[in-house]
């Protein structure tokens, strides 16, 4: 077989190698951090890990037993930022470090537009917009021009028929005059 009918290129032609982050420090300047690409063994624990808690979530049914201490997820995220996982422990606070190691994380796991959705949006892909249309299905009758709501309100249980007419509603087949 001659180099040219390989039908397979360089690994490396299409692999990322490597996610740089900027994040805002506690000192409140920004910098940027590179996550290299896992060892093998670490990325090969990161999955095992991973899987394993997505059949969890999968079963809707809460485990008997913790999925992680917080030593296995500190070591979960060391594994997910390699040498980057120092100096984000000592230069940002705890809400960027996780956010920083999942994203690293969903780049391990699945791939680098997973970890840019999680990055952008801080929701694993495709969870966003669902609860963009839950927030839409959780207000009715409601709508970005900002007509109003075409449910009628509840009649009044006072028992008298006196008062005002209704603003806006419409006649039930009487006219007051």
């Amino acid at each position: 077989m001659t180099e040219n009918s390989n039908p397979f290129e360089a690994l490396d032609h299409f692999l990322e190698d490597y996610l740089e982050l900027p994040v805002k420090g506690k000192d409140g300047q920004v910098r940027t951090y590179r996550i290299d690409d896992p060892s093998a063994e670490d990325g090969i624990k990161i999955e095992r890990i991973t899987s394993l808690a997505a059949r969890l979530a999968a079963g809707a049914k809460r485990p008997d037993i913790q999925l992680l201490d917080d030593q296995e997820e500190l070591d979960l995220y060391r594994m997910c930022l390699g040498a980057a996982y120092e100096p984000l422990k000592r230069e940002v606070g705890w809400s960027a470090f996780k956010h920083v190691a999942l994203t690293a994380m969903f780049w391990v796991t699945a791939d680098k537009d997973t970890a840019a959705e999680f990055w952008r949006t801080g929701q694993q892909a495709g969870k966003a917009a669902n609860r963009a249309a839950r927030r839409a299905q959780a207000r009715p009758g409601t709508s970005e021009s900002g007509a109003a709501s075409t449910t009628q309100s509840p009649a009044s249980t006072s028992g008298t028929r006196a008062g005002s007419r209704r603003r806006g509603g419409r006649s039930r087949g009487r006219s007051r005059t």
